[in-house]
């Protein structure tokens, strides 16, 4: 995968990477969270799919998604947006509405950013937030006997994704969940005011899968779950049943749910309720060769390292 070796570069090439490695940096110095995230036309999004308006709502939700998954408070955000020369005022204002009216639902003031010409439209936020809690959120932090948890249905962004390339009917809630995403703030505020130590976290932006390896992977312990407790709602598994499509597959593997994936205790659990947090499955043993597992009731499915690099988003 060029994403992970381009990383691997990067690391190298710096004299200190420290900070390098979850989806946000930690500043000691500052008690500040930083992420950065850019959508690019025709990689990221295309205009004849979406709207101005909540282009720029989702280009703000992908980075407080990050923010979330780091248990910060998001409170501040830059914008860079490139454009070509013929695009419209309209564009512009619609775009900044869009910003707006979520930073205003989640109290965050723009701060600046920069504006430049492109051949396409690239919208680069960074995103800055304040450590809500004493413990920290990381991906290597699981534990044996932790049990899985999750926010949130998996597989309506990519199948609203597929939907809208495909040319095909499918319900508002499942269009929706492609192009206006709900970052999980009020959920990560409450994880973080009742964690009593460092919990393993990310969120699903890459699937499902993607964040259960790659918190396997950190914390050298493999995952297990239950396919069946995995929530899916059932416009998906309409919409795939019309269409002769495998729902399962768009919920591990689809990407941009936007949903909390995190690591923690029973007596944790016992204390979120369970309408918005679902366990889906508990960590392993320590392992040399760490991986996911998944049951499917009658059988199960290991993924490997080559499983994994076949089948997750690659940037490139």
């Amino acid at each position: 995968m060029k994403e992970l070796q381009f990383l691997e570069i990067i690391k190298n090439s710096l004299d200190n990477s420290s900070y390098i490695g979850d989806d946000c940096a930690f500043l000691d110095e500052m008690d500040i969270f930083v992420t950065h995230d850019t959508l690019i036309e025709d990689v990221h999004f295309s205009l004849y799919t979406t709207t101005p308006y909540l282009l720029g709502r989702k280009a703000v939700s992908v980075n407080l998604s990050d923010l979330a998954a780091a248990l910060s408070i998001p409170k501040y955000i830059t914008v860079s947006l490139s454009m070509p020369k013929l695009t419209k005022d309209k564009f512009v204002s619609e775009l900044y509405r869009g910003i707006n009216d979520t930073c205003k639902e989640h109290n965050i003031k723009v701060i600046g950013g920069d504006i430049t010409g492109s051949d396409k439209v690239v919208i680069s936020i960074c995103a800055i937030g304040k450590k809500s809690s004493m413990y920290m959120g990381g991906r290597k932090y699981a534990k044996k006997d932790d049990l899985v948890i999750v926010t949130g249905n998996f597989g309506a962004a990519s199948a609203g994704l597929y939907a809208l390339s495909n040319f095909l009917y499918s319900d508002e809630k499942i269009i929706n969940a492609q192009l206006n995403p709900t970052p999980r703030i009020k959920e990560s505020k409450r994880l973080a005011s009742i964690i009593e130590n460092n919990i393993a976290i990310m969120d699903c932006s890459d699937g499902l899968v993607d964040a259960l390896y790659k918190i396997s992977l950190a914390s050298d312990h493999s995952i297990k779950i239950d396919m069946n407790r995995v929530p899916i709602t059932k416009e998906v598994k309409e919409f795939c049943k019309i269409n002769d499509l495998d729902y399962s597959e768009f919920a591990k593997w689809g990407g941009e749910d936007y949903e909390l994936l995190f690591c923690a205790s029973e007596d944790l659990y016992s204390q979120l309720d369970e309408n918005i947090f679902k366990c889906i499955g508990t960590v392993q043993n320590k392992d040399n060769n760490p991986s996911v597992i998944i049951d499917y009731g009658n059988t199960t499915e290991r993924i490997t390292k080559e499983i994994f690099e076949a089948k997750s988003f690659n940037h490139f």
